[in-house]
C-alpha cells in the first residue's frame, strides 16, 4: 500500500459562516488572501527576512468551491529568490467536512514579494 506523502503547509484552517456569501461557498477574496499570508509565510521561513510586500500574484482559477466546514489547506514552496524578491508558488487543498476525508484541488497560484526594510524600502534579501 503506497502511503501518502506528508507535506508541511504553511497554514490550514476551517472555513467558517463569515467567510462564505449567500450561496453558501467561501468568497473567492478569502482564499485569495490566505493565499498571500502562505506565500509570505514561505519567504519569511526561506529567506529568514522579516518583511515583504506582495508585488504579483499570477492568475488564479478556481477548480474546486470551499464551503463552510472544509479544512483548507495552502502549501507553499519557493520557486524563485532574486536579490530583492522570491516567488512562491502556493497549492490549496481543501477536506470535505463529513465527507470521510475527502480532499479536491481548489487552487493555485505563484506570488512575487518583494524585501522591504522598516521604512518601506527595497532591499536585498540575505
Amino acid at each position: 500500500m503506497e502511503q501518502e506523502s506528508i507535506r508541511d503547509a504553511a497554514i490550514r484552517l476551517t472555513m467558517m459562516p463569515r467567510d462564505t456569501n449567500a450561496h453558501g461557498t467561501v468568497f473567492g477574496g478569502v482564499i485569495l488572501s490566505y493565499i498571500d499570508v502562505a506565500g509570505g509565510v514561505e519567504a519569511v521561513r526561506h529567506t529568514k527576512h522579516e518583511r515583504f510586500v506582495t508585488v504579483a500574484m499570477k492568475e488564479v482559477i478556481f477548480h474546486e468551491p470551499v464551503f463552510i466546514g472544509d479544512l483548507v489547506s495552502f502549501y507553499a514552496t519557493t520557486l524563485k529568490v532574486g536579490r530583492t524578491s522570491i516567488t512562491i508558488h502556493v497549492e490549496v487543498e481543501a477536506e470535505r467536512f463529513g465527507n470521510k476525508g475527502q480532499k479536491v484541488r481548489v487552487t493555485s497560484a505563484d506570488i512575487t514579494f518583494v524585501a522591504i526594510n522598516e521604512n518601506r524600502e527595497k532591499v536585498n534579501i540575505g
